[in-house]
């Protein structure tokens, strides 16, 4: 019998998902990589088999609850979900449509609850299993635009240790990461050049890549860290207003 494990990483093909579907497959873990894009869910799929990896690629819109209960059946039993995918608008508040309100709830919280919903029972039925959600730091820290998606964040993070209570006796480990700002193709588009002030924020002065993130989610859900539960670790270079004067 096979003792690979499988994991489902969505938002795989690019950023931070990207970056945790290679970290999990050369680790010898079979990833099934979720995107919206099947240009790109080939190339990775191509780049983890030219290294040495297994992966297959799965398509699904996650504002859509009928293909997010869909993606989960295509995947099966796994042993690792890593909820990465993730949809923003940094607007104001009269400026954020009810459409925009309910994309970013919809791909950022509901489809994990839903993934989590349909996959942990199975882990919890084997004794074990790893569920690890990308959050951010606008979860926790209030500004002046993008309200709505740092709420949806807050809301996954308050899921993220509800679920470590309610599966974690059956011997699921359900923990959360949550970046501060980190060099992918979104922020670069937003900011451009300007990417690099992004990390004069925090004590490292600088930004965060994508791989440092995928260090933390491997930490995670390896037996190493079988003792984290209901944790949603910052990894944001540590922020200058919580240092001392």
């Amino acid at each position: 019998m096979s003792t690979t494990r499988t994991a489902l990483v969505t938002g795989a093909t690019a950023g931070i998902g990207r970056a945790v579907a290679l970290q999990l497959a050369s680790d010898g873990i079979h990833v099934i990589a979720h995107g919206r894009d099947p240009e790109r869910g080939a190339l990775l799929v191509e780049e983890i088999t030219a290294r040495g990896g297994t992966a297959r690629f799965v398509t699904a819109d996650l504002a859509d609850a009928d293909e997010v209960l869909a993606l989960a059946e295509d995947a099966g039993e796994v042993e690792i979900l890593v909820n990465n995918a993730g949809v923003y608008a940094f607007t104001t508040t009269p400026d954020t449509t009810p459409d925009s309100f309910d994309r970013q709830f919809a791909v950022n919280t509901r489809a994990p609850f839903l993934l989590v919903g349909a996959l942990a029972p199975a882990m919890a039925r084997r004794g074990r299993g790893s569920i690890v959600t990308i959050t951010s730091t606008a979860a926790t820290s209030p500004a002046p635009i993008g309200g709505a998606y740092g709420a949806s964040k807050a809301a996954v993070e308050l899921l993220t240790r509800s679920w470590a209570t309610e599966f974690g006796p059956s011997g699921v480990r359900v923990n959360g990461v949550s970046p501060g700002p980190v060099r992918t193709a979104g922020t670069t588009a937003m900011l451009g050049e300007h990417v690099e002030v992004l990390g004069r924020a925090n004590v490292r002065g600088r930004i965060g890549e994508p791989e440092e993130i995928a260090h933390v989610v491997r930490f995670l859900v390896d037996e190493a860290s079988a003792y984290i539960n209901g944790t949603v670790v910052v990894a944001s270079g540590g922020e200058l207003s919580s240092m001392p004067a």
